[in-house]
């Protein structure tokens, strides 16, 4: 694996290109993005320049996709008429049964290795890109993780420190339908009816709430692509979580509403 392509030097991509070189990969890593997230992972020192995408194609033997969801269905597209037959292309998309679909139309010239690092932060961009991003944390695949080049790869996951999970796209989507985008979901509502019913609220809070709201603060682009193309997972999660809440209420309300035990001890003692 002498030269990686990371599409999207953003916060994925660039700690990923942060972590391959303090894992001490010798080789060449480029980036193809704008020229903005380019500046910033150079000054980073994530990649060592910026090229386009037919240069990628045409010369890397790892090409990384770390855009938002359609942003990679879409790079999938082009790449189909232009990739190298033995190049590894891989992904870091947060659902994986569209991408899956699109690789199997797109990508039957190349190998194909769905990923998922469960890593990130509520900030964006290069500039924000941390070597030690994936350490401890789960890195899902799917697809054909036997190629020559993806053992080559998942050797250097290991390197710096990811765990190593291999899952079918199906599960994938159903298990962070419940690990990751209904927490997202809580989070943004939480804050939302903070600042719909008791804006002022934030002069007292303390660091539990903002552990608890912290998610809301991620980007729409990147959610909007999650939401649309896993509303099955995210709906039967959703479902359950409202039932709870409601269960939750409904508990509330026998042991401490205005016609509760507690209520009524509470009025005879005064």
């Amino acid at each position: 694996m002498r030269k990686v392509a990371i599409v999207g030097v953003g916060l994925i991509g660039g700690s990923f290109g942060l972590a391959l070189r303090k894992a001490g990969y010798p080789g060449s890593i480029v980036g193809v993005s704008s020229q903005r997230s380019l500046d910033q992972a150079l000054e980073r020192g994530a990649i060592d320049g910026g090229v386009t995408l037919e240069e990628a194609a045409a010369t890397a033997d790892l090409i990384f996709l770390s855009q938002p969801i359609f942003g990679i269905l879409e790079t999938m597209r082009q790449l189909g008429p232009i990739v190298r037959r033995d190049t590894l292309v891989t992904d870091a998309g947060s659902t994986k049964q569209v991408i899956a679909e699109e690789a199997a139309r797109s990508l039957a010239g190349c190998t194909f290795l769905g990923g998922h690092p469960m890593a990130g932060k509520e900030l964006r961009g290069a500039a924000a890109a941390d070597a030690e991003l994936f350490r401890g944390r789960p890195w899902v695949l799917t697809g054909e993780p036997d190629h020559p080049t993806a053992r080559v790869f998942r050797k250097w996951l290991g390197l710096f420190g990811a765990r190593e999970i291999i899952l079918d796209a199906a599960q994938h989507d159903r298990l962070v339908g419940w690990s990751s985008h209904l927490p997202q979901l809580a989070s943004t509502a939480l804050a939302a009816v903070l600042q719909d019913q008791a804006p002022d609220s934030a002069q007292v809070a303390g660091p539990g709430l903002m552990d608890m709201t912290r998610l809301a603060m991620s980007s729409y682009e990147l959610w909007g692509d999650i939401l649309q193309t896993n509303a099955p997972a995210i709906g039967a999660a959703l479902d359950a979580y409202i039932g709870k809440l409601q269960a939750l209420r409904a508990d509330f309300e026998t042991e401490f509403g205005r016609g509760s035990s507690f209520a009524r001890g509470l009025r005879e003692k005064s």
